[in-house]
């Protein structure tokens, strides 16, 4: 599977951005995902994950109630909405796809992942 992230963009503290993952390939049901976002100077971090069918989804603290992430398999697609942003959240976002058997697994660590996007850059003044 390709996938690609697109949708980020510079925004004040406050407002909201949508970012969007939009894959290729026959299989992307078959793939957990995820949202990861790296900062300048500091590691890779996870964001968010989705299981397969939706059925089961995992927030960083850092993000909880701010972010939801979703997806669309008749569209291969999935999304992470992001609102109340803070300079803090400023990074280049990530999705990643990870192939896996069981219908409602997550994760939340980056070595599952096989698959990862290009990366948009998302910038939040303050």
């Amino acid at each position: 599977v390709q996938l690609q992230a697109s949708g980020g963009g510079l925004v004040q503290s406050g407002g909201s951005l949508r970012l969007s993952c939009a894959a290729t390939g026959r299989t992307f049901s078959t793939y957990a995902l995820g949202w990861f976002r790296q900062a300048p100077g500091k590691e890779r971090e996870f964001v968010a994950a989705i299981s397969r069918s939706s059925g089961g989804t995992y927030y960083a603290n850092s993000i909880k109630g701010r972010f939801t992430i979703s997806r669309d398999n008749a569209k291969n697609a999935a999304w992470l909405q992001m609102n109340s942003l803070k300079p803090e959240d400023t990074a280049v976002y990530y999705c990643a796809a990870a192939p896996e058997y069981s219908s409602n697994t997550v994760y939340s660590f980056g070595t599952p992942y096989r698959y990862w996007g290009q990366g948009t850059q998302v910038t939040v003044s303050s």
